[in-house]
This record gives structure tokens, C-alpha cells and sequence, in this order.
């Protein structure tokens, strides 16, 4: 009886959790959702599932560092640059994807790294050059798919120079789609709420879900 029991569980816990993703990537948003059931001990449990920030507002953090507010609107043009670039992948047009990375490697080349010292300068001489390179890769192929991968790692590192140093009060959303790349999961960050995913364009435009706002 007991084993009954559980494979009772386990069959209802698959099939809520299939349902949440399913709904999530269809353009649905979801609420806080809790699945109980019963575990051996007779107990419940809560799961929750993901929320999106059409549910929930979403609260900014301060930036690692302080930095000139030069320095920031800087960053503030090369992330802009970038959701230009996002918006072609969303297109899913390697000729555009082209023209745009090469806007997004000038940008990135006018931050001043002299605005910044110590711990902040490192730290920036690293994203940069990461940057850099995931740029350099997008502009040397014409396959979509790998301008995509190669744009994962560049939001990665945009993201991490964002959380570092801020935008100056220009509001930029960390999106994340758990399909993306045979279900690794992909990031990408975004000026707006609404979800736009560069990793399917059309063909799962909606899939994915707001993970934090930064500024």
C-alpha cells in the first residue's frame, strides 16, 4: 500500500511540474503555485514553482562597485547596443545579427576602463575581454545557432558587469528560458518586462520568465 502510495505521488508531482513548464512556455503567466502531497511519513510538502514578473514586482539590488556615473552610462550604451543585438536573434536573421554585433563591438570599445580602478578595474578588464570574445564569435559565423551560444555567454558576462557596476538608473531585466539549448536553460537580459526569447524567435517567443531586475 504504501508503495502505491508513492508512486501516486511521484506520477502527480511529474505531472504538476510538466504542466507548470508547459504553461510557461506557451506565454501564460503563472501564479505562486504550491503542489502538496504526501510523503512517507504521512507529512505534506510544498513545492513552488517559478514566478514571473507579471506576478510579483521585482526589486533591484545595489551595484557591486561605485563607480563614476560616466563609467555607467557607458555600460548603459554597450547594454542598449545589445538589446538591438537580442532583438535580431529574436528575428532570427543572421544579417541582421551581423550588422548589430559589429554596433555592439563599437560600444563596448568607447567604455573607459581608465574610469575605473582597483578591484572594479580587474574585475571589468575581465568582462571585457569575455565580451570581447563572444562578440568576436558571433561576427565569425553565419550560423544562427552558433551566434546564439555565443550570445548566451556574452549575456552572461553583461549580466555580471551590470550586477557589478550599474546602469546609471537604466532598468535591464535577467531573463531565463529552461528549454533553451536542448533544456540546458539560457540567459539573456532585456529593457523590458515582456518576454521576448532570442533563442527561439517566433517559434517560442514567450517561453521564458523574468529571473531579477537591475538599474
Amino acid at each position: 500500500m504504501k508503495m502505491k502510495t508513492r508512486s501516486i505521488f511521484f506520477s502527480l508531482l511529474f505531472a504538476a511540474t510538466s504542466f507548470a513548464l508547459l504553461s510557461n512556455c506557451s506565454g501564460k503567466k503563472e501564479e505562486a503555485a504550491v503542489t502538496e502531497a504526501l510523503e512517507e511519513d504521512g507529512h505534506k510538502h510544498d513545492e513552488k514553482t517559478e514566478v514571473d514578473a507579471g506576478s510579483k514586482a521585482l526589486e533591484s539590488s545595489e551595484p557591486q562597485f561605485q563607480v563614476e556615473a560616466a563609467f555607467q552610462n557607458e555600460l548603459a550604451v554597450v547594454f542598449t547596443s545589445y538589446v538591438s543585438l537580442k532583438e535580431a536573434f529574436v528575428s532570427s536573421d543572421a544579417g541582421k545579427v551581423k550588422t548589430e554585433v559589429s554596433a555592439t563591438n563599437e560600444a563596448l570599445a568607447k567604455v573607459d576602463m581608465k574610469k575605473v580602478s582597483g578591484a572594479a578595474h580587474n574585475d571589468w578588464m575581465n568582462y571585457h575581454s569575455l565580451m570581447q570574445s563572444s562578440l568576436n564569435t558571433i561576427e565569425s559565423t553565419g550560423d544562427i545557432e552558433a551566434q546564439r551560444k555565443a550570445f548566451s555567454t556574452l549575456s552572461d558576462h553583461l549580466y555580471k558587469s551590470i550586477k557589478a557596476f550599474g546602469l546609471s538608473g537604466k532598468d535591464a531585466y535577467y531573463d531565463f528560458c529552461p528549454m533553451a539549448f536542448n533544456n540546458e536553460g539560457g540567459y539573456w537580459l532585456s529593457d523590458q518586462k515582456q518576454i521576448r526569447n532570442p533563442y527561439y524567435g517566433e517559434k517560442m517567443l514567450t517561453c521564458g520568465a523574468v529571473k531579477e531586475k537591475l538599474n
